[in-house]
């Protein structure tokens, strides 16, 4: 039994609903939907009090890009099956460790500061490691983000040492 479970040709023939990548798919889309359908309960704040945005439209447009992404990964999984590994990669949880640093930094210093720092370190964990392209997204991501929700959806970062240089000028 345990080698036609090692044999290649063995998980082709299983229906597409016991596979895991069907299950893991399948739990992500499940859960977005339900956020999404529940994203239309939400109140519509009047054009004099919205700045940017409709408080509603974010989740919605996350959540759709969030299924389509899983909808792509999935195809790509069934041209491409995944690979059983014994354990998680170092990279993982050095990754995780680098999100536990970015909310402490996040909470105490600064936000800007803390995107900037988990973008250097999570592109030098996977595998990065020319300095100037490690400096390029560690400035121009958080740039980019800051635009985003700044100008795009009308919010402030909370106060921190560089976003309160920012807003004093």
């Amino acid at each position: 039994m345990n080698n036609v479970r090692k044999q290649k040709r063995a998980n082709k023939n299983l229906p597409f609903f016991v596979k895991d990548e069907f299950k893991v798919s399948f739990i992500i889309i499940f859960i977005s939907s339900i956020l999404l359908i529940s994203t239309f309960s939400f109140d519509i704040v009047p054009p004099i009090l919205n700045r940017g945005i409709q408080p509603a439209t974010f989740p919605k447009a996350l959540l759709v890009l969030i299924i389509s992404l899983n909808l792509i990964i999935y195809y790509l999984s069934i041209k491409k099956p995944w690979k059983v590994q014994k354990k998680l990669p170092k990279t993982f949880f050095l990754t995780l460790l680098s999100f536990l640093i970015f909310v402490i930094i996040s909470k105490i210093l600064d936000f800007f500061l803390a995107i900037s720092l988990l973008s250097f370190f999570v592109s030098y964990y996977w595998g990065e490691r020319r300095i100037f392209y490690l400096a390029l997204v560690s400035i121009i991501f958080p740039i980019i983000v800051f635009i985003f929700f700044e100008t795009i959806l009308g919010l402030r970062f909370p106060p921190g040492i560089i976003t309160n240089i920012y807003y004093q000028f």
